[in-house]
């Protein structure tokens, strides 16, 4: 029972944000609405204002919902549900929370750890027991101020059910397996004789674990050999069962695929003798997408343009329940990996039949967009449309053709269909540039493999006036497409992207302090206020790093049935409309398009809700999620693998993160992160300054800050966690704000002498969001 919280005499009858804040802080227990209605005294209609409250709280980010109830943000809840996962040096068991939100805790996407202690001096544990491997309630508490909590165990869910992910190294008995996760490095499971199952030297298996003994190795059993990682080219194996995503079509999938037929005309506009064409990355296998514009000859829009996006018409293919509809809905989307793509949907679809190639017959959904000279739209209209594209281009050949020096093949196009669409691109840039979207400007690394599968080299690739026009026109098709269901009162999926919440706020604000730029506190939140913080450090050092702080300050874009906008592009509505296959929501907003428009029997069913698509939402959103945590991964471990053989070779980098443990350290050639443990940085005690995001020595004054570009040398590479260690060789700040004394490194960098403490093992190498996908 809540305590009854009284308030004085003349007091509004609904409590404030801070007076509920500081009651969900302090609880103990499970807090939701009715234990705040009864600790407040609210009663009949006022609860209607404290739900309204409590929303506005959530929204702002100061509380944070989870099963149990509402607790503060960023802590978790007096309750949890937890994996038990290891044991620390004084045999604790260590537990993290099953379910975590990366943007969560202490900045650094890092779960918090739940120390559940064990009993001392030979006591008999008191109540409920669980081990190693167990899935488990715990009611829990903070321990202190870095993050930790202390637990006891309510109720054990699952009996050593933990899956433990790993590669198998042979023993002269059993043998021994290495975990994959970075958060178990350090920690391997011991594998007893006959408990190897298949396993071999090197191959990527799933464990069970088994009960252990206080102190030593955990033990475990080879429940599953999932392949072999002979070779670096097989790394992205890892990320597909860790991350439990499905790569293997089922047999129904397939058949139904194979059994398809290509389209007809029937109910289908003919547009075979448009000049449309596709433009896309020179590996594309799949092209979903084809554009063409001319100029309008209404005399009433003087200037302007007619814009045409065709778009592969995967909803003539995949029907809704089929065995292709299902799998789809559970892949959510295509995953891409350096060395690997794993589908939506089967090749015969994705590759074959949905696939606008050239000189085929394909059929499409076309949106006709008529744009003034000034880029504003005037009005659309969408078809069902066969289609043949005329040329297959990539964005180079495309542009050079526009610079004056393509190919044959691109030259071919340049007066009839190239030179149409940039003239109708400098018009839509003009309105974009009136609205003003979020303009980050972070480079986006692209791995490049040998034959092999081996790192080749690390580029960014140039970013052309040919990938701006298309990325433009495909925004202006998604907003036709919400447009056309909103006006037609069709349930859809828009793509939500919520403003930044006011935490992420504060936190943006000290991290600008700390490099002297101040943010506005007044006026709409709006992405011109980004922009402008943006183009004040254009020209200076923190411009990369500020980019970055910007991009991680932002909500995370969702699929969703209610319309909250799309803040980074500025819009009152947005949908994905145009990659169907390789995008679940795409499809549903093509069945939308087709029942809105009364173009054909499989469109979505008016038996489809809202609710129902909230719903949906929710699992292609988590689908989306998981798939960026994976090809993340994947790059940091291809990376690893990379620099395994450069262990003490020296780099530059950029001071990424700030921790009571520690720095992340971003490195400028590859972009790979890695990690500087406190305890190496010399022979002062530093302290965490969260404020200032920094760590400064108690004795010195020495400091170490976000965005400080900094002299690492490589101590450890662990390849199968993608975790790098580094060793900091650059002073920090001193009081007076410049580098401390110490030996001159190239280009007038100092940097110390490495530290002689023991080395630290391997932590978290703090990789980073990308953000959020438009």
């Amino acid at each position: 029972m809540a305590k009854r919280i009284n308030t004085q005499a003349g007091e509004p009858s609904l409590p404030s944000r801070e007076q509920i804040v500081a009651f969900i802080a302090r609880a103990t227990d499970t807090v939701g609405k009715r234990e705040i209605a009864q600790a407040f005294g609210i009663k009949g209609a006022d609860k209607i204002g404290l739900k309204r409250i409590l929303k506005e709280i959530e929204e702002d980010g100061d509380i944070a919902r989870g099963r149990g109830g509402l607790s503060k943000a960023g802590r978790l809840p007096p309750v949890v549900l937890a994996d038990i996962r290891s044991r620390d040096r004084n045999g604790d068991f260590l537990a993290f929370p099953a379910e975590w939100d990366a943007g969560k805790g202490d900045g650094t996407g890092k779960p918090p750890t739940i120390v559940l202690h064990a009993p001392r001096g030979g006591r008999k544990p008191r109540g409920l027991t669980a081990g190693i491997g167990d899935r488990a309630l715990l009611r829990v508490e903070p321990d202190g101020a870095d993050g930790r909590y202390t637990g006891r165990v309510v109720k054990v869910i699952g009996k050593n059910k933990a899956e433990i992910i790993g590669v198998f190294r042979e023993g002269a008995q059993g043998g021994r397996i290495v975990p994959v996760e970075k958060r178990s490095q350090g920690r391997e499971i011991l594998i007893p004789p006959g408990e190897e199952g298949e396993a071999r030297e090197g191959d990527l298996v799933s464990v069970t674990l088994e009960r252990e003994t206080r102190f030593g190795l955990p033990r475990g059993r080879v429940r599953e050999r999932l392949g072999s990682l002979g070779s670096e080219k097989a790394v992205s194996l890892i990320a597909l069962h860790l991350h439990h995503i499905p790569h293997v079509f089922a047999e129904a999938t397939l058949a139904e695929a194979d059994a398809a037929k290509p389209a007809t005309m029937k109910g289908r506009e003919d547009w075979r003798d448009r000049p449309l064409l596709t433009i896309d990355p020179p590996d594309a296998k799949d092209h979903d997408d084809a554009v063409m514009a001319q100029a309008d000859d209404d005399a009433g829009n003087p200037g302007g343009f007619v814009v045409t996006v065709a778009i592969a018409d995967v909803a003539a293919y995949v029907r809704p329940g089929s065995a292709l509809d299902r799998e789809a809905l559970e892949r959510g989307n295509s995953v891409y990996f350096p060395d690997r793509v794993v589908p939506m949907l089967p090749e015969r679809i994705s590759n074959d039949l949905c696939s606008l190639r050239e000189g085929e017959d394909r059929p499409a959904l076309a949106v006709r967009m008529v744009v003034a000279a000034d880029g504003t739209k005037r009005r659309h209209t969408f078809h069902r449309v066969m289609m043949r594209s005329r040329a297959k281009l990539s964005y180079a050949q495309a542009q050079a053709a526009i610079d004056g020096h393509g190919d044959d093949a691109a030259n071919a196009l340049l007066d009839t269909a190239l030179r149409p669409l940039w003239a109708a691109y400098a018009a839509l840039r003009e309105a974009r540039d009136r609205r003003g979207p979020l303009a980050l400007d972070l480079p986006e690394r692209k791995v490049l493999l040998t034959p092999d599968g081996a790192v080749d080299r690390v580029i960014v690739p140039e970013r052309l006036d040919a990938h701006r026009l298309i990325e433009e026109f495909m925004i202006q098709a998604n907003v036709a497409a919400a447009e056309t269901l909103e006006g037609a009162r069709q349930a859809l999926i828009y793509r939500v992207h919520d403003e930044p919440a006011i935490e992420k706020m504060r936190a943006l604000g000290e991290v600008l302090a700390s490099v002297g730029v101040k943010l506005p506190k007044e006026g709409a939140l709006r992405p011109a206020l980004f922009n402008r913080i943006l183009a004040t450090v254009a020209e200076t050092e923190h411009a990369l790093f500020i980019n970055e702080v910007v991009l991680r300050s932002q909500a995370q874009a969702v699929y969703g049935s209610e319309n909250l906008g799309h803040f980074g592009l500025n819009l009152r509505r947005y949908a994905h409309f145009t990659s169907p296959i390789r995008r679940y929501a795409d499809l549903i907003v093509h069945r939308a398009l087709i029942a809105a428009g009364r173009m054909g029997t499989d469109g979505l069913s008016p038996d489809v809700t809202a609710a129902d698509l909230a719903q949906v939402g929710e699992q292609i959103s988590a689908a989306e999620r998981r798939a960026m945590a994976a090809e993340r991964e994947t790059i940091d471990r291809l990376i690893a693998h990379h620099l395994a053989d450069r262990v003490g070779a020296t780099f530059h980098g950029q001071i990424a993160g700030v921790t009571r443990a520690g720095l992340f350290i971003k490195l400028a050639d590859t972009g790979a992160d890695g990690f500087v443990p406190i305890s190496t940085l010399g022979a002062d005690y530093f302290r965490h300054e969260e404020g200032r995001h920094a760590l400064v020595g108690e004795r010195t004054g020495e400091t170490f800050r976000l965005g400080d570009k900094v002299e690492v040398k490589l101590v450890e590479a662990a390849p199968v966690a993608g975790a790098l260690r580094f060793e900091l060789l650059s002073e920090g700040r001193t009081r007076a704000g410049t580098k401390a004394s110490g030996t001159q490194a190239p280009g007038g960098r100092a940097f110390k002498a490495a530290p002689s403490g023991r080395p630290a093992g391997i932590r978290n190498a703090g990789t980073r969001h990308r953000g959020s996908r438009r």
